[in-house]
Order: C-alpha cells, then sequence, then structure tokens
C-alpha cells in the first residue's frame, strides 16, 4: 500500500491511493447486505404511504389523521436520530441496525394486527405504533453511516452514498411492487403447478415486509464487518493520523462537543430540512394526489410504472450522478451540487405550479413527469448530505452522532410535511374554490401541495449557496 498523506496536507494529495488487494472486493460485500438492510428498513417505512387511500376509505380517517399518524413516525425519527445516532458511535453500528431491525419488524406487526381491529380508540393505538416504530427505525441510518465511514475515504464517498441510494431505493421500489401484487393478486408458476395468490387486503403491506427484514439482518449480522480491520484491512482517512485506533471509542460528552460546536453542521441539517419536507411531500402524498386528482388506481399502468420503475430508478440515478460529480469534479465538495440540486426542483415547483393554473398544458402523464423531476432532485440531496456530508464532518469515530444529528432535522420537515400539510389540505378540502382544479379534485388541492414545497425548495437552495460560496477554494469538511 502507497505512501498516505497526512491529515494537513491539502486534499488534492490524498487523490491518487491504492486499496490493498482484496479489499475492493471485501468492502462490495459489506456494503451489499447493509445497502439490503438498510433497503428493507425503507420497505417498512414506505409500506403506509402505498396505502394511504385504502387505509383512509376503509377506516374513515381524514387527510390530517393520515397525515398525523405519518407525521408520528417522522417526529420520533427526528428525536431518535438525535438521540440514537450518539448511542451508536458507542455501540457500533451493526448493532445499533439490528436494534432498528428488530424493532421494526415487532411495530410493523403490530400496526397491521391493531388496523384490523374493532377497538374505539384506532387512530390513537395506530399513531403510538408508528411512533414507536419512528423510534427505533432511528437506529439505521447512523448505523449505515458509521460502518460505511470507516469503509469510504472521503473522494469516495460521495459516489458511494449515490450507489447506496440506489440501494435503499430498493426499498421504495419492492413497497410500490408489492402494494400492485397485493391488489391486484398473481401466480407463481413453477414446474408443476401455479401458485394463485388472490387479492389481498392492504394490511398485508404491515406483514410480508417484516418477514423480508427478519431474513435480511440475518445476513448482514454474519457478513457485516463495522470496520476494515475487523476484516484484516487497513485503510488511511484524511481525518486521522497514522497511528490512530480504529477501535477507539471517544467519549459520548466529546462526541457531543465536538458535533453541535460545528457551524457547518447546523447549515447542512437546515438544508437537510428542506430536503425533508419536500421528499416527504411527495413520497406521503403524491398516492393521494394521483388517487383524487386523476383517479389512478394501483391497477392502472401509470401506477406500476410510477411506483415500481420510475420513481426509484430515477431517483437512485440522481444520486449516482450527483455523488459522482461531487466527487470527481469538485474534489469531494457537497455544496455546489446540493445548491443547483435545490434550485432544479424550486424550478420544476414553479413549472407545476403554471400547469395546475393553465398557463402550461396538463394532464396526469405531465404531472408525472415534473414529480419524478422534484423527486430525482430531492433524492439526490438526500444521499448527498444525509450520507456523504455527514461522513466528512463525523469521520469514522463520530459519524453516527453527525448523521443523527443532519437526519433528524429531516424528519423535522417530514413531520411537517405529514401533519402540517395534512391540515392545510383539510382545511382547503373544507374551502370550495381554493383553485381552479379544487372543485373537480374530490379536495385534493394541487395548488396547495406544490406551493408548499416551494419555499423550502428556495431555502435550501439558499443555505447551500452559503455555504458553496463562503468555503470557495477550502477543504471544510462537509462544504
Amino acid at each position: 500500500m502507497t505512501d498516505q498523506p497526512r491529515s494537513n496536507q491539502p486534499l488534492e494529495s490524498s487523490l491518487v491511493y491504492h486499496h490493498e488487494p482484496g479489499f475492493r472486493l471485501r468492502r462490495v460485500r459489506n456494503w451489499f447486505f447493509l445497502g439490503l438492510t438498510y433497503a428493507s428498513y425503507y420497505l417498512c417505512r414506505y409500506n403506509l404511504s402505498i396505502i394511504a387511500p385504502e387505509l383512509m376509505r376503509d377506516l374513515g380517517f381524514s387527510k390530517l389523521q393520515y397525515g398525523t399518524i405519518d407525521a408520528a413516525r417522522n417526529g420520533a425519527y427526528a428525536i431518535g436520530q438525535f438521540v440514537n445516532g450518539l448511542f451508536t458511535d458507542k455501540l457500533g453500528g451493526k448493532q445499533a441496525m439490528t436494534i432498528g431491525a428488530v424493532g421494526t419488524v415487532i411495530f410493523n406487526l403490530a400496526f397491521g394486527i391493531v388496523s384490523w381491529s374493532k377497538i374505539g380508540w384506532l387512530f390513537a393505538a395506530l399513531f403510538l405504533v408508528r411512533l414507536a416504530d419512528g423510534y427505533v427505525q432511528a437506529f439505521g441510518a447512523p448505523g449505515m453511516v458509521k460502518i460505511n465511514t470507516a469503509w469510504f475515504r472521503r473522494q469516495e464517498r460521495g459516489t458511494f452514498a449515490g450507489i447506496f441510494g440506489f440501494m435503499i431505493n430498493m426499498g421504495a421500489m419492492s413497497a410500490g411492487k408489492l402494494g400492485s401484487l397485493i391488489a391486484t393478486g398473481f401466480s407463481v408458476p413453477l414446474i408443476f403447478f401455479t401458485i394463485t395468490v388472490p387479492t389481498l387486503s392492504w394490511r398485508y403491506m404491515f406483514f410480508i415486509p417484516p418477514a423480508i427484514v427478519v431474513i435480511i439482518v440475518i445476513l448482514m449480522n454474519i457478513l457485516v464487518k463495522n470496520h476494515p480491520e475487523e476484516a484484516g484491512y487497513k485503510i488511511a482517512h484524511d481525518d486521522e493520523e497514522a497511528g490512530d485506533d480504529p477501535h477507539e471509542r471517544i467519549h459520548l460528552a466529546e462526541v457531543f462537543r465536538r458535533i453541535t460546536s460545528n457551524s457547518v453542521v447546523w447549515i447542512v441539517a437546515s438544508a437537510y430540512f428542506c430536503t425533508g419536507f419536500v421528499r416527504t411531500a411527495i413520497v406521503a402524498w403524491v398516492w393521494v394526489y394521483f388517487d383524487e386528482v386523476w383517479a389512478i388506481s394501483k391497477t392502472t399502468r401509470l401506477y406500476s410504472l410510477m411506483a415500481v420503475w420510475l420513481l426509484p430508478y430515477l431517483a437512485s440515478a440522481g444520486s449516482l450522478a450527483s455523488g459522482v460529480i461531487s466527487d470527481k469534479f469538485f474534489s469531494g465538495r457537497r455544496a455546489p451540487v446540493a445548491a443547483l440540486l435545490y434550485l432544479a426542483q424550486a424550478v420544476f415547483l414553479v413549472v407545476a405550479l403554471l400547469m395546475v393554473e393553465g398557463v402550461l398544458a396538463n394532464s396526469a402523464k405531465l404531472a408525472a413527469v415534473v414529480i419524478l423531476c422534484v423527486h430525482i432532485g430531492c433524492n439526490a440531496t438526500h444521499s448527498l448530505l444525509g450520507t456523504a456530508a455527514a461522513m466528512d464532518l463525523g469521520g469514522r469515530k463520530m459519524a453516527g452522532f453527525a448523521a443523527g444529528v443532519i437526519d433528524s432535522f429531516q424528519y423535522f420537515g417530514a413531520m411537517l410535511a405529514g401533519a402540517g400539510l395534512g391540515w392545510v389540505l383539510t382545511k382547503a378540502e373544507q374551502t370550495e374554490g381554493v383553485s381552479a382544479f379544487a372543485e373537480d379534485a374530490s379536495g385534493f388541492d394541487p395548488v396547495v401541495w406544490f406551493s408548499a414545497m416551494l419555499p423550502w425548495a428556495l431555502l435550501g437552495t439558499g443555505l447551500m449557496t452559503y455555504l458553496w460560496l463562503r468555503h470557495r477554494g477550502s477543504d471544510r469538511a462537509g462544504t
């Protein structure tokens, strides 16, 4: 292995680096099963939005009630990120991810069982179950980020975050496909006979994903290592001296002090709040929008194309492209690419509003294209800031808490996009003539939906542009 630059040398000197023989292959195996585990978290996370129209109709819930249940998970997740991120740096990444996986299995099963019950306080019960699920799932992201910080150097992390974003979106893709199969039924041809599964209740979206998680988390515990040294390898990190002990764990109070005193952490976290709002405003409400405005059900071709293919795959492509650009063209800087991504989201949201108001042509297919473009942008900033920037800011010894702080802000934004947007949409539903579309949309007002996302896209643009210009020409981590 070549001699390594010390941490006080300029970034350019660390770009030429050769890993030990066999290291890359071992790392691929590590992050593949780690990514599969985190993707399974998403399978247990996106299941609620997939069945939102059916849940509201069958249980008699309003948009505000559904939004509040969704916000319960996001609020608990935000608090859990902050708390669990700190504990992850003490426990270890694999241990934290296992705790989160076991917890989400238990609470997803509980959600499905409770939704079938006839208790009088059904809304409160589902709220509390989703709240608990959100907290335990918050062990996942800090654990994932901590492990991969140890396995990737700074100039590799943006590209890795993009590839990892694809694996995460496998969870979204699988949730969409599973929702379609449950709604339509399916057949599995075998050699001598065919297994036919009839149309199932939407509640099975809370039974099948946990079974998948159990299998994957067992594989993860067998095959994943917390850091290269556990697998017999060693890599040099720009923020560490040559003799640093990879097994050393910094005292929790010191981790807390170092991360919370870093101004860049808070600026990135604030931008991530914007990502959280826009991303969740799409994920939580897109199928309600298509159902009520365009009468697009899970049996249609457009649903299958959007949920199973376009939303997850194009989001993954955007994440990968943004990571590669950040690593290769900006030497590991994240703010310039993120600023352009937030600006693109704002532009497409303006286009969406012009379509709704009749200034531009409007149709279900055109609306899908615009929504996809916004979704690509917010998912790219999701991987670039929540994964790559968090790794840069925390290093391998403090990445758990850095990721926890930053990611917690995403879910504060998500909580606002759930309950807050649910309240606004419910108010719009009760008011006639809010927009030209409102009367024909069974109360769902697209103007309210798109308008709510626009300010956050603009704020994200401003925050990342500030970091870009303020630290231009420097090697400040996280910028």
